[in-house]
Formats: C-alpha cells, sequence, structure tokens
C-alpha cells in the first residue's frame, strides 16, 4: 500500500461485533479509520512474516506512533441504499516520548543479541528499575532484585514523590469498583508508597518493571517461544545481568524474588518454574490459565469446541467474562470474534491470540498455529498437545517433579479471587490440588482465594480489591524477608543493605 492508493472495505470485511456492513441498523453513525502499519520480519526460522513492529508504545494499535487515522465524521447509512463513503487517512501517531530518569527511578534499554538473531533486526529490552533510599550514600551495598511483571510499563508505576493536590477532581467514578475520586486515590497510594519506599526501617531492594513489548502483544510472557523467540533467556541472561551490574545487584538466586498480576502472575510462577535457581520465591496473582484443563472455562484437552457448550438439543455459548455476582458480559465467541476483526493469523494484539503467540508451535506460513479455529471455535487436539508439554504449568510440575520440586520448595505463592472475571481461580483450583498432594519434597508454599473477589486480587485478606491492587511492591516484603533470613547461603550478604 502506498500513499495514495485506494482500499475497498465492503459487506465481505469481517466485522465485529456485526459482521457484515450490510447488517448494520440504518441510522446516524460516527465513523473513523485507523491502519495498523505492518512490517516484513525475516525470521530466523526462514519465514518471512509481515507484524506491526512495537514503536515504544506497547503495541497499542491505537497509540501507535507512525499508524495513519482519519478524522472522526457524521454519516448517515441505510444499508438498503448503495452508497460509498470515502475515508481519508491523513492524520499521523505521534512519537512517543521516552521518560525521564529521576533521583529514585532510572531507565535501562538494550539491544538483545538473542532477539536481533531471531527476528532478523535489531530487537530491544528495557526496564524501568526504582532504586532504594541511600542508594548513592552507601556504595558498598549490593541489593537484592525484586522483578515486577506486567503488562507494558510507559514508566515505574505506584511511585510519586509529590502528593496529590488537595483540590484535585474527584467527581471521577470508577465503575469497576462503584467508587468516586479513584484516579486521586492511587496518586495519593503512590505517594504513600514512596514515603514508605523512603522510611528509616524499609527493607532496601531494587525493583523493576520489563519493557518486552513484541511484534504480537504488550508483553513476551517472559518465556522462550517458538513465535516470538527466545525472550525467556534473553530477559535473564541479557537483561537482568546488566541491570544487577549496573545497579549493584547481589546477582544470586537466593536474593531475586518474582511477582505479579494476571499476566504478570503466570509469568512470576512461569519462569520461578523454567528459571528454578534463578528465583527464590514468586508471588502468582490471579494468573493467567496455570492448566489448560481450565483454559477459562475450557478445556483443551477434553472439549471439542472452545466457542459452544456440547449438547444434544441446543446451543450453549460459553462465557468468556463476569462480575462478582457471576452476571455474564461477554462470551468466548465474541471476544475471538472481537480479535479476528482486529487482525489475521494471531495479529490483533490482544489476549487470546497472544496466548496462541506465545503457546503454539510455528505454522508452516510462519504465523502461530490456532488451537481453535477463529470462526467457528473448534479445538485443534495436535496444538493443544504441544501447549500441554511446553506451557501448562500444572502439567509440567507435575511431570517433572522429581527434579523441580527440591528447587521449589517453599517457593511458589498463588493468589486468586474466586470470583475471578475471567474464571482464572478454576484452574488455580486444579494446580492446588496438585500442589496439596506434593512429596519428596511437599511444596511448601501457598495457595489462597479472595471471597467474591474479582481479578486482580492478591492475597491481601483485609483490604478491598481496589486498594490491594495498588500494593504489589510493599505487601509480599514480610514473607520475601522472612524467606531471606531461612534460606539465604552461609556467607551471602544479608548486611549491606539492611542500613
Amino acid at each position: 500500500m502506498k500513499p495514495g492508493d485506494e482500499i475497498v472495505i465492503d459487506e465481505n470485511a469481517f466485522g465485529f461485533p456485526i459482521r457484515s456492513l450490510n447488517d448494520i441498523p440504518a441510522g446516524d453513525y460516527v465513523v473513523q479509520a485507523l491502519i495498523n502499519r505492518y512490517e516484513t520480519f525475516n525470521l530466523k526460522t526462514g519465514h518471512s512474516v509481515k507484524l506491526p513492529p512495537d514503536q515504544g508504545e506497547g503495541q497499542q494499535w491505537n497509540r501507535k506512533p507512525g499508524n495513519f487515522y482519519s478524522k472522526p465524521f457524521k454519516i448517515t447509512l441505510d444499508p438498503a441504499k448503495k452508497q460509498n463513503v470515502s475515508i481519508t487517512l491523513d492524520q499521523v501517531i505521534p512519537p512517543v516520548e521516552e521518560p525521564k530518569d529521576t533521583k529514585y527511578i532510572k531507565h535501562i534499554k538494550i539491544q538483545s543479541k538473542r532477539l536481533t538473531e531471531f527476528w532478523g533486526r535489531p530487537m530491544y529490552l528495557g526496564a524501568h528499575v526504582l532504586l532504594p533510599e541511600g542508594f548513592d550514600e552507601h556504595p558498598e551495598a549490593r541489593y537484592p532484585l525484586m522483578v515486577f511483571h506486567g503488562h507494558f510499563p510507559d514508566d515505574f508505576g505506584g511511585f510519586s514523590e509529590t502528593p496529590p493536590p488537595a483540590d484535585m477532581d474527584t467527581t471521577d467514578y470508577s465503575e469497576r469498583f462503584g467508587i468516586y475520586g479513584y484516579k486521586k486515590f492511587q496518586a495519593q497510594e503512590s505517594y504513600n508508597f514512596y514515603k514508605q519506599w523512603t522510611s528509616k526501617n524499609f527493607p532496601r531492594f531494587l525493583i523493576i518493571e520489563i519493557q518486552h513489548a513484541n511484534p504480537y502483544y504488550d508483553d513476551s510472557y517472559a518465556v522462550n517461544s517458538a513465535n516470538l523467540g527466545p525472550y525467556g533467556d534473553a530477559i535473564m541472561e541479557e537483561l537482568i545481568p546488566e541491570i544487577e551490574k549496573q545497579f549493584r545487584g547481589i546477582g544470586e538466586g537466593w536474593a531475586r524474588f518474582t511477582y505479579g498480576g494476571s499476566t504478570g502472575g503466570w509469568e512470576a510462577l512461569a519462569v520461578q518454574m523454567f528459571y528454578p535457581d534463578a528465583f527464590n520465591g514468586c508471588f502468582a496473582a490471579c494468573p493467567d490459565p496455570v492448566d489448560f484443563r481450565a483454559y477459562c472455562l475450557v478445556d483443551i484437552y477434553k472439549d471439542k469446541n472452545a466457542y459452544w457448550y456440547e449438547s444434544d438439543f441446543k446451543k450453549v455459548p460459553i462465557p468468556s467474562h463476569r462480575n462478582y455476582l457471576g452476571q455474564i458480559q461477554s462470551t468466548m465467541q465474541e471476544s475471538n470474534h472481537y480479535e479476528l476483526a482486529l487482525g489475521t493469523k494471531s495479529r490483533s494484539g490482544q489476549q487470546w491470540d497472544i496466548w496462541e503467540a506465545v503457546y503454539s508451535p510455528q505454522g508452516e506460513d510462519g504465523y502461530p498455529k490456532r488451537i481453535f479455529d477463529k470462526e467457528t471455535g473448534e479445538i485443534d487436539k495436535e496444538v493443544a498437545a504441544y501447549w500441554k508439554e511446553h506451557y501448562d504449568l500444572r502439567h509440567i510440575l507435575e511431570r517433572d517433579w522429581a527434579t523441580l520440586g527440591p528447587k521449589l520448595k517453599g517457593k511458589i505463592h498463588i493468589y486468586c479471587g474466586d470470583m475471578d472475571n475471567y474464571y482464572l481461580n478454576n484452574a488455580v483450583y486444579l494446580m492446588e490440588d496438585f500442589l496439596k498432594k506434593t512429596n519428596n519434597p511437599f511444596y511448601g508454599g501457598e495457595v489462597a482465594y479472595g471471597d467474591r473477589a474479582e481479578h486482580c486480587w492478591n492475597g491481601d485478606p483485609v483490604n478491598p480489591n481496589y486498594v490491594s491492587r495498588l500494593r504489589y511492591n510493599s505487601m509480599y516484603l514480610p514473607k520475601i524477608l522472612k524467606r531471606i533470613e531461612e534460606s539465604a547461603p552461609k556467607g551471602a550478604d544479608v548486611k549491606s543493605w539492611r542500613y
């Protein structure tokens, strides 16, 4: 496609929530168009694929620098009448401004040798690093490292050296939590964490948030993948050592911990499992499915279809999202058809497609093999078998417990609300069933549930979800300190950072 070229979008284009333009009811509408620009990647595997590269925005098609879009305008539509509507994409999304270093927050970016080789062009990893109080005044200190996994961070979140203005507007309403003034509450929590972080007796740690957006999603899931490449090894063997070198990390497994929620929860558990000696504990909150017998509400091994429950005389849609009362907001078919309208071949940049991109084998065309047909929901059992052996965390633990168990004793902590919006608690139940039966050794960790708690409950038994979700960087610290005291090897540096 070149400037000035015309593209026709007609009734054959796959749309959502209305499948075809012919089916849109007559009426007045606002129209806007955007083009998500793909580029060619010549992969190490020999395949050439067309994908949208991240441009620093975290793989968001509606915020991606360089994407063209049109100004919105109103039209009157009557499907009974044939009409052509011309749309000119003469606007462009500007570049993203890089965050600036502060006294406490530093930023690092490296070109990854492993990822560059896989993708056939320069590929980068970044991180935001929160330095402890007294970092410059104690050059002899070496610090434990906390890896806070999660979606793409623009900057280090939840930390502010200034309180919110006293007259800050509090009329904003959070529909999810049912409260007013949540923006000010979040700003106050950020300032409270700054005060806690710099207080006299607070542990002196390094905390990092990683930028690993890629052509498929805002996050790589921090593991090696047939379609995304060796992100796990790149993070563990290139990025983290460089961070520990620059910012005086201890650089040993007993002094590293990882935590996160949702995507970050799955990542925390996965990297603890796949790099068992590199971390001394994981805290996985509301993790993405950790057992694919409960891929949300789908059992990819037994079920035939991901969109419909099996029934002889009726079709019952499988839900994909609910609230704490069990009221359903969307179905599996709706969620996946939305993605299909955004992009084919797992290129929507959305949740179900990234699970395919991470977990699936590479297809003959260079794109991820589908776990199920995106239009019909029919499950591919060969792909499911691949998922099981490579990324079904419960299955891998059970399969390899004889060798993994001794390395993971006391390290696994999982938390989930029993009314998680995405039904993620179902897989946690299955994981817990296995963990409770472990022996030689017993897993020695923790699994806990929040009563009526939605996504993303993280183990706080006292505060409501809208509070605890803002306190990841502080709530696990007592458990982490206890773990260090119990497990640090003889001669380990447990004092230089306790000033």
